[in-house]
């Protein structure tokens, strides 16, 4: 493969240092556990650099003995214990830092978060459309740079004295339009790469980068925290800046940039199935369009929206990642104030015992994918999986409070069915939905199609841990009963497509059984033929 072709695809600075110390190419399968890798990395780093604001918000706003009146929602209630916060923070015991040291601090810290959610969930929109009309490599290494830079200036707040609360929630606001260029883009990488034969497999997967991203995120922000909580934003702002360099030098957005067909492509698909890949990669270069993936063009968010399954899925998304949004975020403090055994725990084992509820949501994306890959089934798994979820929330509410074993077990289920159609949405139905057979060939809408979904996905985040903070000041049995409502939505919103799918499945049955007869029947034939004779 000639430089000049390289050029004109834009292959990865990288990949063209490799092919030249190797003297050879990789192979097919070698650029798929690339691409999966630096994604893995990649969306990893945007998680981590999200964690800082919550390991620093004890030290920002340290002495709960400031907000001795009722706090407004949606902080509510939160702490409510009050000499276990206080025996948490001694080591961090002090003045504070304004102006979240003052009278309404927590309600400031609160006004960051849903600042960043809000431009997030919006800028999701834009990003994937984006993301669909650029190249993929650049825009995501943009948006990490972007980020990386940003959360560092929040950061650098501390060490230039900073007390002006327009500065944090300005840098936060910006930083979560940058951080909407993400998922969008990786997921649509992953979709250019993959068919759909156990996409959802390999997707779920994949998708413990997520919880991989909040553990080392956290333990970043806490490991520097000592030496002033501006480290805290500047470290792991400093590695998804590096990751993004990784993502320049390393990431091939599209098969086609580095002389592959696509798997979307009838041809492409037949010519996978041959055991000589490096073979496969001389034949693919010949066939592939010197232009790679730069002569397609994207679609509009409209058209997008059109795309048979994009709305109800997104719909279900709303109130699928309203429920596990509420369990990120509220299930520290839920177990922080409830009983386990007839002893409570602290707050920082409140926060390691909530962890169990993402490696639950781990096994649960892996699961969902497999099953959806088996049945062909994407409508019909998330949906069950979202009506078993009720059951479970129900038995975890009120029998999780007998014993940490029981405590235990009851969360992890609970995070399998919330977190097990969560992931299969954001993942392998994006990018189903964004190869859609209606799609006309020359059409790029993975990204556009993620951020639609997720994007509507990530305004139900913001909603509910506001809401659950209003209601539980009422009662956690109230949570609990929206948490329940909210599940059985999701799974309803899907009624149409697992209708769809039931039909489809039955018709494949009665196909394979047809054309078992006719096996049977062609089979017998000579045999009848033979006896008359």
């Amino acid at each position: 493969m000639s430089g000049n072709s390289d050029t004109m695809r834009k292959t990865p600075p990288g990949i063209l240092m490799i092919r030249k110390m190797r003297g050879k190419d990789w192979s097919l399968s070698s650029y798929r556990y690339i691409v999966l890798l630096v994604t893995f990395i990649a969306y990893a780093c945007y998680h981590a650099s999200r964690k800082p604001s919550s390991i620093v918000k004890s030290v920002l706003d340290p002495d709960p003995k400031v907000h001795k009146q009722p706090m407004p929602w949606p902080v509510g209630n939160m702490f409510l214990k009050r000499d276990r916060v206080e025996e948490e923070l001694l080591k961090h015991k002090g003045k504070g830092w304004a102006p979240f040291n003052g009278k309404g601090g927590t309600s400031k810290l609160g006004e960051i978060d849903v600042a960043f959610l809000a431009c997030y969930s919006l800028g999701m929109y834009v990003a994937g459309h984006l993301g669909d009309s650029w190249d993929l490599r650049l825009f995501l290494t943009t948006g990490m740079i972007g980020s990386g830079i940003f959360v560092g200036l929040f950061g650098m707040g501390y060490f230039l004295n900073v007390h002006a609360f327009w500065f944090y929630l300005v840098m936060q606001m910006v930083a979560g339009l940058f951080q909407a260029t993400g998922w969008p883009s990786v997921v649509a990488v992953i979709g250019n790469w993959f068919g759909k034969r156990k996409r959802g497999l390999i997707m779920g997967v994949w998708n413990a980068h997520t919880s991989i991203g909040n553990i080392s995120g956290s333990l970043l922000a806490a490991a520097v925290l000592d030496y002033g909580w501006g480290w805290s934003f500047i470290v792991p702002g400093t590695f998804i800046v590096l990751g993004g360099f990784m993502v320049y030098m390393f990431l091939a957005a599209y098969p086609e940039d580095i002389g592959f067909p696509s798997p979307h492509d009838a041809a492409a698909n037949t010519e996978s199935l041959l055991n000589d890949e490096e073979a496969q990669l001389s034949k693919a270069t010949d066939t592939v369009s010197q232009q790679g993936s730069v002569s397609r063009r994207g679609v509009g968010l409209l058209e997008a929206c059109f795309i048979p399954g994009v709305i109800p899925f997104a719909l279900c998304l709303f109130f699928s990642k309203l429920v596990a949004y509420t369990f990120l975020y509220w299930l520290p403090f839920y177990l922080s104030q409830t009983a386990i055994g007839g002893e409570y725990v602290s707050v920082k084992a409140a926060g390691n015992l909530s962890t169990l509820f993402d490696v639950g949501g781990i096994v649960g994306g892996i699961l969902a994918g497999y099953i959806s890959d088996k049945l062909r089934a994407r409508a019909i798994t998330a949906a069950t999986f979202m009506y078993a979820s009720i059951p479970c929330m129900l038995l975890y509410h009120k029998y999780g409070s007998l014993s940490k074993p029981m405590n235990i077990i009851l969360m992890m289920l609970a995070g399998l069915f919330v977190n097990g159609p969560y992931a299969l949405i954001t993942t392998a139905v994006s990018a189903d939905l964004g190869t859609h057979s209606s799609l006309k060939g020359d059409l790029r809408a993975l990204a556009t199609v993620t951020a639609i979904i997720d994007g509507t996905g990530s305004i139900g985040a913001a909603f509910g841990p506001l809401l659950t903070g209003f209601f539980s000041a009422k009662g956690w049995d109230l949570v609990f009963v929206m948490l329940m409502f909210c599940a059985f939505t999701a799974g309803l919103l899907l009624s149409r497509l697992v209708a769809d799918e039931v039909r489809e499945i039955s018709s494949r049955k009665r196909s394979a059984s047809s054309a078992q007869k006719t096996s049977e029947d062609a089979a017998t034939r000579p045999l009848l033929s033979t006896q008359r004779r």
